[in-house]
């Protein structure tokens, strides 16, 4: 059984959010820089940065929270597609999250992407993991 590093990924960024940590150190695989990226250009974290501890790549999130109460952006992240069970969409049948508030992170054969970048290139794919 091999180990699924996105949900790994999303656990850890999960937790932090309960626990209102600054920071979140993930390891740093293709398929989490491009999903951190993501959540970097839509304003869910509030920096992205690498950590290299001898032959481990780290990938160091800074989460963004608001207000006096530190209210944290991302409210939900939600794992889609699991190695079990796999989801895969046509373009048009992408789901929206929250009426278009939430971000779908859908792997194509393009890359990662939002789902209004896969809605504009007319692509479909994998439906990572959901975003509000």
């Amino acid at each position: 059984m091999g180990n699924d590093t996105i949900a790994n990924m999303i656990t850890s960024v999960r937790n932090a959010n309960l626990g209102k940590e600054e920071t979140v150190r993930v390891p740093a695989t293709n398929i989490n820089r491009s999903i951190g990226k993501i959540l970097l250009q839509e304003g869910f974290v509030k920096n992205l940065g690498e950590l290299r501890e001898g032959t481990n790549h780290f990938m160091i999130l800074t989460l963004k929270y608001r207000g006096r109460k530190r209210e944290p952006y991302i409210t939900t992240l939600r794992r889609i597609s699991k190695p079990g069970l796999r989801l895969y969409y046509n373009y048009k049948k992408i789901p929206k999250v929250l009426g278009g508030m939430g971000v779908v992170i859908p792997s194509t054969s393009c890359g990662t992407m939002t789902d209004r970048e896969a809605r504009q290139k007319q692509i479909g794919g994998e439906i990572l993991c959901y975003v509000w």
